[in-house]
């Protein structure tokens, strides 16, 4: 019989010592280790896996601390299609999640891990999500057989024994099992089993499959426990922006991954406007929770950044490039010659000699690629040039706006203010975005992704909807909703704002509505700013470009209600009828 350390030398707590003896004898590992979280450990960790392969060490006079993954060809994104919600009942799940009932879950993907880690390590990496101290903080513990996963983790969340020390002898942590077994799709299942806090998830090893701190418990688990506690977990970033006279006000933007999230929590204000300042407080993910002052207060819970490579560049996000000159995990990026990365959409040309993400020689001709399309960088925050300095506040900070946006050709304009609270739900409930590369699947069709949470809400979406209705009761300051939209096109298909540091622009005029009273016309389908309410010094943009890029349209409009009544169709009688009438007057409007 295999001998292993005492879990009681690590944990006071009784529960997580059981539970790690559990998982042991499920998976039979060859040996534990219990994470600490120490540079010591990391040390070590990185050695062993530069000698394994996991991990290629880059040019460190170049990119000092900075190392190459090569994932499986196989298994580069999320796989949404494997991805279940256990709920004892299928209606807990609702129609926009796949279900398996519990005892099903757990017997299919137990046959798999049986011994699964024979001959392996079993890495305990416990962690918190949230800033220590703070009253939001959660302790989550991953098992997992991979080494990479445990140095990611320890970029992602506060790991170690900080976790274990918050965590004390209580019983309330989340539980995550993760094994890579083969890499065989066939045998890829994340289930996620909200009534028990519990996640397993078996046959990858990529990033939102693997590392579950964070879509799985930060969204898809944290959801149902926002449900329960009475807040909300979602799929944004938050944003500090700080006007010339030294104020700050802080934005939670929801978009769909690979949509400009990083670019846009990172923003470089446009030389033009003077004065202002931009800083990160999270770049993905936020907890909001109703403050002492009756307004709506977010933290970041993760530690670090899990970036989409490709299209970041000096001109998109120069504080990304900033951030991934050290001490970064990359995965799937190109490598050049002399040991550096390149991926597609970098200010450089791609050098002779590269080789691509799986480590094949790679030139213009070769008709692929050289970094895959959702290529990632993994980096800690301390490393963010223009991270806030309330980003590890305990209390949050105080959210003034609240955007959606997504990637849209057509129909939707630069931006639109709600009328009101139920009016704004109804735009997140109803937002839609062209599918991108950071999930399995086509690219370019557009979906309906109620607030960017369509594959990250942990239960039925309906109720979901109903949750953030009934929070408009408790807030005696809800934040505004808007609504944008960098990527309109033209007729000819060219981009008709130039988005990226310009985007500034629009979130002004979102903080001048709330605080200055700012001007804006009223629409059928929201409020827009009139050209002259935006701040356009220094831009090059026509008037028809202008016009065009905050264009409401009433035919496409009409299509676009019409694709969300069948959305709202499919949500079926968990959907809130007070977004059931929202839809009837905004058509009414539009006749």
């Amino acid at each position: 019989m295999t001998s292993y350390p005492a879990a009681e030398t690590y944990t006071k707590s009784r529960a997580l010592a059981a539970w790690v003896a559990e998982c042991a004898r499920l998976t039979n590992p060859d040996r534990i280790v219990w994470c600490d979280g120490s540079e010591a450990e990391r040390r070590r960790l990185t050695d062993e896996a530069v000698a394994a392969g996991v991990l290629i060490p880059l040019n460190h006079e170049k990119r000092p601390g900075c190392y190459l993954h090569r994932s499986n060809p196989n298994d580069v994104a999320r796989t949404e299609e494997v991805t279940f919600i256990c709920s004892p009942t299928k209606d807990g799940a609702g129609v926009t999640n796949n279900w398996m009932a519990p005892d099903e879950a757990y017997a299919k993907l137990g046959a798999l891990l049986k011994g699964s880690m024979a001959g392996r390590t079993m890495y305990v990496i416990p962690y918190v999500m949230g800033p220590l101290g703070s009253p939001f903080a959660k302790v989550g513990v991953e098992i997992t057989d991979s080494i990479y996963v445990v140095l990611s983790m320890r970029i992602m969340t506060r790991m170690g024994r900080a976790a274990l020390e918050m965590l004390g002898d209580s019983d309330h942590f989340n539980r995550g099992l993760h094994c890579t077994l083969d890499l065989d799709p066939k045998k890829r299942f994340i289930c996620h089993f909200p009534q028990d806090n519990t996640i397993w998830s078996v046959g990858s090893g990529y990033g939102g499959n693997a590392l579950l701190s964070k879509k799985c418990f930060a969204l898809r688990i944290a959801s149902t426990l926002g449900r329960k506690e009475g807040w909300l977990a979602e799929h944004m970033l938050i944003v500090g922006i700080q006007n010339p006279a030294g104020q700050t006000r802080y934005i939670a933007a929801a978009f769909p991954s690979a949509c400009g999230k990083t670019n846009l929590a990172m923003l470089t204000p446009p030389a033009a406007l003077k004065g202002w300042k931009v800083f990160t407080v999270g770049d993905d993910i936020a907890w909001l929770r109703i403050g002492p002052d009756g307004g709506l207060w977010a933290i970041n819970p993760e530690a670090g950044y899990f970036g989409v490579a490709p299209g970041t560049s000096a001109k998109s996000n120069a504080n990304a490039m900033r951030l991934v000159e050290h001490d970064t995990l990359f995965t799937n990026v190109a490598q050049t010659p002399d040991g550096d990365i390149w991926w597609e959409g970098m200010d450089s040309a791609p050098p002779a000699g590269l080789l691509d993400w799986q480590g094949r020689p790679w030139t213009p001709e070769s008709g692929a690629k050289a970094a895959h399309p959702n290529s990632r960088f993994t980096a800690p925050m301390s490393n963010n040039p223009v991270l806030s300095p309330h980003a590890n506040d305990p209390r949050g900070v105080p959210i003034s706006a609240i955007v959606f946006g997504g990637r849209r050709a057509t129909t939707m304009p630069l931006v639109l203010e709600s009328f009101d609270w139920t009016h704004g739900v109804f735009m997140g409930a109803t937002m839609g975005s062209e599918t991108t590369a950071a999930a399995a699947g086509k690219v370019g069709v557009v979906r309906r992704d109620p607030m960017a949470m369509l594959p990250f809400c942990g239960y039925n979406i309906g109720e979901y909807l109903g949750h953030w209705l009934e929070l408009a009761g408790r807030l005696k300051n809800p934040p505004r909703i808007f609504m944008v939209n960098w990527f309109r096109k033209s007729a000819e298909g060219d981009f008709l704002w130039p988005g990226f540091g310009d985007n500034l622009r629009v979130l002004k005029w979102m903080l001048d509505r709330i605080h200055n009273g700012a001007d804006g016309f009223r629409t059928p389908v929201g409020i827009a700013p009139h050209a002259k309410d935006l701040d356009l010094t220094g831009l090059e943009i026509s008037p028809e470009q202008l016009r065009q890029a905050l264009a409401v349209d009433r035919g496409e409009w009409r299509q676009e209600l019409a694709s969300a009544g069948e959305f709202f169709d499919k949500i079926g009688t968990a959907l809130p009828e007070a977004l059931r009438r929202q839809h009837r007057t905004l058509a009414a409007a539009l006749e």
